[in-house]
């Protein structure tokens, strides 16, 4: 795998350790969120008109499944304004340490038996059930909007660090387990420098920066999945050791040691909420999409238990019976369970591709909402800008199909190219057939969903 350093471009050290434009961003970006809050409370019912609909499902959707996740990978948490309140009260400072800064830190541990991503997992189902009304109406994403900022101060008032994104965010879940596969990373230039600094100040942080607002240790870094991008350890590393590089592939996926169940079960609720998702949007069954509108009733029941059953007990089921096959055509030291986890990795790029496709559907459908939302954010009859009469016109639509077909093919070469290797790394290579034949179903499952 190669790399290039970007720390070595003019003035890019002095722009990425300077909190300004760090700062400047997500303040902008918190004042679009509490304008969503506001519009989703106190502007029209009707979504498309509505800027807390078109701006944080169209476009900021967009930009993240589209550009940031895939290029960036957590680009978008470095930038993210929901924990910075949060942050503001638990340092007591807003732009960098304060002169006593460990008298004004809160010390207090997430639990040790909870630091991982069930309850991101967990936050990311409950969301998922009510998601095709959170899509559609603009008081239910002020609410959750809100939850989300509420929870964030919460947490960090009681515990050290950023404890609501790492363990707790349900966008923070699906965006690491995608970063694994972006071309941008952390890591450090020279882990010998780390092993013989005693002060760890990028862990514990000094008067230039906290100390990793992640609870990540960068001179151990070896995978995207838990670095923030925050860019507090180039600010507090005394010897310049941290590098911000561009790589030609992916994190090596673990090729003989299996991952763990909770990374796992996120692929598959992603994978499978895409799934689900095409099948309620674009499929030919207009039943199951009233059954997800109507909240409370018999019907939404169903779809919701449907819904949950799928993402958690029926693709793994299903997963698991491939990997057991995967075990008696090639048997080895690893047991199907340790088959299940490695393997599990595989859908990663198969997940990422089935939301760009499904992303592609809507975009450029409902991205010319966002030409009058900006003249008319709360559906009050404004025209800031002129434009809050402009038609709504479908981009591209022609093209749409196209595109899917190309990101999804792509996506099966991706992750049977990813299967390969791990069974080769396993000395078993034969593994891979079955796990390749699974891929190869859901991707044609959702071939017909969107093209048909």
């Amino acid at each position: 795998m190669t790399r290039k350093p970007l720390n070595s471009l003019p003035g890019f050290n002095f722009w990425i350790k300077s909190r300004w434009p760090q700062l400047i961003i997500r303040a902008v970006l918190l004042g679009g969120f509490i304008i969503a809050i506001l519009a989703g409370f106190l502007g029209t019912p009707v979504g498309n008109r509505n800027i807390s609909i078109v701006a944080v499902w169209i476009a900021w959707w967009a930009a993240l499944i589209l550009v940031a996740v895939p290029i960036f990978g957590r680009g978008w948490c470095a930038i993210c304004p929901i924990p910075m309140p949060g942050e503001w009260l638990q340092n007591k400072a807003v732009l960098g340490p304060s002169v006593n800064r460990n008298s004004s830190k809160v010390s207090r541990r997430f639990p040790k038996r909870i630091r991982n991503i069930w309850l991101q997992n967990a936050a990311f189902s409950l969301l998922a059930v009510f998601s095709v009304v959170i899509l559609t109406r603009p008081i239910v994403t002020a609410w959750v909007l809100l939850a989300l900022i509420l929870v964030a101060i919460g947490v960090s008032l009681f515990y050290e660090r950023r404890v609501f994104c790492r363990y707790l965010c349900p966008v923070g879940g699906f965006i690491g387990i995608y970063s694994q596969q972006a071309p941008l990373e952390l890591r450090v230039a020279d882990p010998s420098i780390c092993a013989t600094h005693k002060e760890k100040s990028c862990y514990r942080g000094n008067e230039e920066g906290y100390g990793c607002p992640w609870d990540v240790y960068p001179g151990s870094l070896t995978a995207n999945t838990n670095c923030g991008l925050c860019m507090e350890c180039l600010r507090t590393c005394e010897y310049d050791n941290i590098l911000i590089n561009l790589r030609s592939s992916g994190d090596k996926l673990p090729a003989v040691r299996g991952g763990s169940l909770d990374s796992s079960y996120k692929a598959f609720i992603m994978l499978g909420s895409a799934i689900v998702y095409s099948a309620v949007m674009l499929g030919p069954w207009s039943g199951l999409k009233d059954a997800a509108y109507q909240i409370g009733s018999l019907t939404w029941w169903g779809y919701a238990v449907g819904l949950l059953v799928v993402i958690w007990a029926a693709l793994p089921g299903l997963f698991y019976l491939v990997t057991r096959a995967a075990h008696k055509l090639s048997p080895s030291f690893h047991n199907p369970r340790q088959i299940f986890n490695t393997h599990a990795s595989v859908l990663v790029p198969l997940s990422l591709t089935a939301w760009i496709a499904f992303s592609l559907s809507f975009v450029f459908a409902n991205g010319s909402y966002l030409v009058p939302v900006l003249s008319d954010p709360f559906g009050w009859g404004w025209n800031l800008f002129g434009t809050s009469n402009a038609i709504w016109t479908p981009y591209l639509s022609q093209y749409v199909p196209v595109l899917q077909t190309i990101v999804l093919t792509g996506g099966l070469f991706w992750a049977a190219r990813k299967s390969q290797q791990i069974a080769e790394a396993r000395n078993a290579p034969r593994q891979s057939w079955p796990i390749i034949i699974f891929c190869t179903f859901i991707t044609v499952s959702l071939l017909w969903l969107f093209v048909g």
